[in-house]
């Protein structure tokens, strides 16, 4: 990835990972939310469109608060008097409906504060639909982890994982090098990631890691603790990645940085098409730069993005030491690299000037579902 100077993504793994190289679904509803009081549900609602249709939905106990998702059970035979095919549910008839093959869901489901109106909806083998509803009501504030599903896959401690790559970014400037030492101090849980960079005229360096194989996984959760010291002023952005490469042999890029130029929290889009891509960092409206980030401590740093079967990812929060920082933007994302499948993640950090600096990562956690 590049620096915000230049708006073209470099894809530098194509370089380093030169190696590697060679479903049904739609955006979460937004996350780190929970349902606290529930209805009771209607179970067919519209007999007249769906016959033999069930819905449960559970919450937390009174009281509880929002990031515990509430849990969504569904099933129905007949939609429109035909064989249901597929079923989905969507927040307040969202057209982001998170669908699944086949008769029936058993999930949970995040939701924002509020009173909102859950649809469950089904598909028909014509493709005629219909729905029921249930009345969810949200209140509360909670950590942002609490709507991971008990379910998800993790990879933990990612920081600790051998296989780490360092590569200079020709996109971000004109030089840097970068090395690498697991840690002991400054670190949380023992074993922290010690990113040490030199650079000239606002040199980028990539460090990077192929950490798993997912090809099918719709919802992301990103999770580190990253330490600065009083080189955070030679930083001018700090990037956090991760790239899916799909069945179908194309890469999604959820491409997100904290641009120290713009003071902004950018993300990724390609404005082209997968084979013809036009790769663009794109601003938010939410501030951040590190260099404005407390010295010689820990920060916390959480985002949540989803995609749909169309290359399409929402970048829906991140949070920067429990404060949350609402992005929810939608944007095309995916890339025909020809990589071979992978999930990778990238920590990269663009120079300002020249000079050097040292960051640390630690307690990396990369949640997926």
């Amino acid at each position: 990835m590049s620096s915000f100077k230049n708006t073209s993504l470099s894809f530098a793994l194509l370089l380093t990972l030169a190696g590697l190289a060679s479903g049904c679904g739609g955006h979460a509803a937004r996350p780190a939310q929970a349902a606290v009081g529930v209805s009771s549900p209607s179970t067919d609602p519209a007999p007249s469109q769906t016959q033999s249709s069930e819905v449960t939905v559970s919450s937390p106990a009174s009281g509880a608060t929002v990031g515990s998702p509430f849990k969504l059970t569904a099933k129905a035979t007949q939609c429109s008097s035909q064989s249901v095919i597929s079923i989905g549910y969507s927040l307040d008839n969202s057209t982001n409906t998170t669908a699944v093959s086949g008769t029936s869901i058993n999930t949970q489901v995040p939701a924002p504060a509020g009173t909102h109106t859950l649809y469950v909806k089904y598909w028909g083998a014509s493709g005629a639909s219909c729905h029921t509803q249930v009345t969810v009501s949200v209140t509360g504030s909670a950590a942002p982890e609490s709507m991971i599903p008990s379910d998800a896959k993790q990879n933990v401690d990612m920081q600790n994982a051998p296989g780490w790559q360092a590569s200079h970014d020709p996109a971000a400037g004109e030089a840097s090098s970068g090395s690498m030492i697991v840690v002991s101090s400054p670190s949380m849980s023992g074993h922290a990631r010690q990113f040490a960079t030199s650079f000239s005229h606002d040199g980028g360096e990539i460090y990077n890691l192929a950490f798993d194989n997912d090809p099918n996984a719709m919802n992301f959760f990103y999770d580190g603790w990253i330490y600065v010291d009083n080189s955070a002023g030679n930083i001018q952005n700090l990037e956090l990645d991760t790239n899916q490469v799909l069945s179908n042999g194309n890469t999604v890029i959820y491409g997100f940085q904290c641009d120290g130029i713009s003071g902004t929290w950018d993300y990724t889009a390609n404005h082209g098409s997968a084979s013809h891509p036009v790769d663009t960092w794109v601003h938010s409206n939410q501030f951040c730069n590190v260099r404005t980030w407390g010295r010689n401590t820990w920060h916390h740093v959480q985002i949540s993005y989803s995609r749909d079967n169309s290359g399409n990812v929402t970048y829906h929060s991140v949070w920067l030491d429990g404060k949350e920082q609402q992005i929810e933007a939608t944007v095309s994302s995916e890339f025909a690299l020809g990589w071979t499948p992978a999930l990778l993640t990238n920590f990269q950090v663009d120079g300002l000037g020249s000079g050097s600096n040292k960051i640390f990562l630690d307690k990396l956690t990369i949640s997926r579902w």
